[in-house]
């Protein structure tokens, strides 16, 4: 059956050579050649038949080259003279109903290798070799409705064991391995006219599982990109590096390409990586879909569904939890949406990747859409929701450090230290988000919308905790000189809002987030 499926493969892809028969030694030759560039197991080890390379035309051993069927002739002879052959007949069918039944029973330990899973299906295919011989060879010792009814056992008995083994299976290569295997089981037995569907409707379910097994070692491969990654843009020295870059990652800037070297990508490293092995994912689905009898149409569905089901968990969840890690600084939370919105760009060209693969056009009535962009979004607003938390948990530890005397006569001669602190501290912050390298709109909307929407939040925190400390309970009485200091540091605020910490704003938008506090 390996054979045959080989030579088919070759003969589709060379239609020139279907005319005459081929010899032993041609198929084995082609099969062997075939077998080391397409299939995951090698013709010797497929275990179904050993193939020996003899005379030119010899044909691949049957049963009776492999088995002694003699004894079982004489007994039914023998009966039969004896008037007694029913009684035989009997016999031999209920003895070997019990040894399909000891066939059908798979060892324990059979999910551990592809060698259990192999020897369990070579019983199987080897008892029904031998009945189908049997049926052919001799006047109805067995018949076709026993046959079948034999069968109709073996199928469900053999698809309870596959589902329960197959499900202890945590590495997607042997669910791959047993793919195969069960395809070729089936299609051996298909060759001795047995009906197999429900093992290729079991291999649908296989599948689901298959899926599962490759989004688990993804979340692996993609925390390591994410754990390993610099979080700062890639730079480039010479044009061999930045073409190596542009050929991993579809990135096109006109811009960037008139810079002289040295020059810097506008993301990190994470994002040719990931968008890598998204495609690398991609590949591996396709390969669970090959001699399934799939349409393309089937194959597509299924490989778009299982890379949104990798966008928006696996990838979703490691993105969500780098931008929530305990340390994480502003700086890589800013780099972090660069990132994601190349990533979101460029999930145009993986819907072109995944058209050319299944030849399915995007306009197709049933196409699943790939849903990355959402991915790529939440990532974005999680990581700028950080920045808001992350800039106003700051504030807050300067302001604990605020130490004001309510019963002060006199006020200091400048605003407070920890207050001058914390406006240095937002000057610097805010530089960074300025000083963002990258091409022209990734920039613009980065140091652009999040870094006003960054800077207008800490204004108004700042605002709401200094009006806190001015009205806090215990403050039972307070100085002029003690409000004239207050006064100084409200001074400052409103000169830090005027200079324009973020370029952007209308008029005087920023320094309104401290209206309120000048009133009181």
């Amino acid at each position: 059956a390996q054979q045959q499926r080989n030579l088919d493969n070759i003969l589709s892809q060379h239609p020139r050579i279907s005319g005459g028969k081929k010899s032993k030694k041609e198929v084995c030759a082609s099969s062997d050649l075939e077998v080391k560039n397409t299939s995951p197991m090698s013709e010797q080890d497929s275990g179904i038949l050993d193939v020996e390379d003899e005379d030119e035309d010899e044909e691949v051993p049957g049963a009776q080259d492999l088995v002694d069927f003699s004894p079982v002739y004489r007994c039914l002879h023998i009966y039969s003279v004896l008037g007694a052959r029913e009684t035989f007949e009997n016999y031999y069918r209920k003895q070997r109903r019990k040894q399909a039944r000891l066939v059908l029973q798979p060892p324990s330990n059979m999910h551990e290798t592809l060698d259990g899973y192999r020897k369990y299906f070579n019983q199987i295919v080897g008892f029904f070799v031998v009945e189908d011989h049997i049926l052919h060879t001799t006047q109805g010792l067995v018949n076709r409705a026993y046959i079948d009814e034999l069968w109709e056992m073996a199928l469900s008995k053999t698809i309870a064991a596959l589902r329960t083994h197959s499900s202890y299976c945590s590495d997607p290569s042997l669910v791959l391995d047993l793919k195969n295997l069960i395809v070729l089981f089936a299609d051996t037995l298909q060759g001795y006219g047995f009906p197999v569907n429900q093992l290729f409707d079991m291999l649908l379910e296989i599948q689901d599982q298959y899926s599962e097994t490759l989004l688990k070692k993804w979340s692996g491969v993609f925390r390591n990109i994410l754990d390993s990654d610099n979080y700062s843009p890639i730079p480039v020295t010479n044009e061999e590096v930045y073409k190596k870059i542009v050929g991993q990652f579809p990135f096109q800037d006109a811009e960037l390409e008139k810079q002289p070297f040295p020059k810097k990508f506008p993301f990190s490293e994470f994002v040719p990586k990931v968008y890598n092995q998204i495609k690398e994912f991609i590949y591996a689905c396709l390969k669970f879909s090959e001699d399934l009898h799939l349409s393309s149409t089937e194959v597509d569905d299924m490989i778009r569904k299982s890379t949104n089901l990798l966008l928006t968990r696996t990838l979703s969840n490691c993105l969500q939890n780098v931008i929530k890690r305990k340390n994480v600084g502003l700086t890589e939370l800013v780099q972090i949406i660069i990132n994601t919105t190349h990533l979101e760009k460029s999930c145009k060209f993986l819907e072109e990747f995944i058209t050319n693969i299944t030849n399915v056009l995007p306009e197709t009535v049933h196409t699943t859409k790939l849903y990355g962009t959402t991915t790529f979004k939440d990532a974005r607003h999680a990581a700028e929701e950080e920045i808001y938390t992350n800039l106003n948990q700051k504030i807050d530890q300067f302001v604990q450090l605020a130490d004001y005397d309510w019963m002060a006569m006199e006020p200091g001669s400048r605003a407070s230290d920890y207050l001058v602190d914390l406006i240095g501290f937002l000057r610097s912050t805010f530089a960074v988000f300025t000083h963002l390298p990258g091409d022209v709109d990734a920039h613009s909307t980065m140091s652009g919308k999040v870094a006003q929407t960054a800077c207008m939040s800490a204004c108004k925190h700042l605002s709401t905790s200094l009006m806190q400390l001015l009205l806090e309970a215990e403050v039972r009485q307070l100085t002029l000189g003690a409000l004239q200091q207050f006064n100084l540091d409200v001074e400052e605020c409103e000169q830090f809002a005027r200079s324009g910490p973020v370029p952007g704003f209308q008029g005087d938008t920023l320094q309104l987030a401290f209206i309120d506090l000048r009133q009181v």
